[in-house]
């Protein structure tokens, strides 16, 4: 890292509390106005299905991350590229899973409004958290990294 730079990707904010929050405000907004969107049974299943699958991604997403001994934490330095497991697949399995995740509760719940608020926290992410992680890797890895992100695709 060059003198001077922060040995992180300086996010605008912690991930799981930025979707924890906008999730929050959509489940009040839809007990406040609710709207009927899909049958309960349809909701249920596809709210479940995305939970199991969030699961299982930010599980193996962790245990590859602390296999190569680097740092889950976006506010801390990254010690490595992780390149293996489901990132070979996605360069942001977590994100991934945070969405799914969000997804899910917000069907399970019949939560329209949360999943209208979706869209523009996924700009927030992908601008505020993901380009800046993204930088970040690129400054402290370089053709490393680059080799990596011209294989991998950023979420699926």
């Amino acid at each position: 890292m060059e003198e001077g730079i922060s040995d992180n990707p300086g996010v605008i904010a912690f991930p799981p509390a930025l979707y924890a929050g906008t999730l929050l405000i959509g489940l009040v907004l839809s007990f406040m106005f609710p709207i009927d969107f899909l049958s309960r049974s349809v909701a249920l299943a596809l709210g479940v299905l995305a939970i199991i699958c969030a699961g299982l991604i930010v599980t193996s997403a962790f245990r590859t991350m602390n296999r190569a001994q680097t740092e889950v934490n976006p506010s801390r330095p990254t010690t490595a590229i992780v390149s293996d497991g489901v990132f070979r697949l996605s360069r942001n399995p977590i994100y991934l899973s945070l969405t799914l995740f969000y997804i899910g509760i917000a069907l399970l719940l019949g939560a329209l409004w949360a999943l209208l608020l979706l869209f523009p926290l996924l700009v927030i992410v992908q601008i505020g958290i993901v380009q800046r992680e993204e930088n970040y890797l690129e400054r402290k890895f370089g053709d490393e990294y680059l080799r990596y992100k011209a294989r991998v695709r950023r979420w699926v």
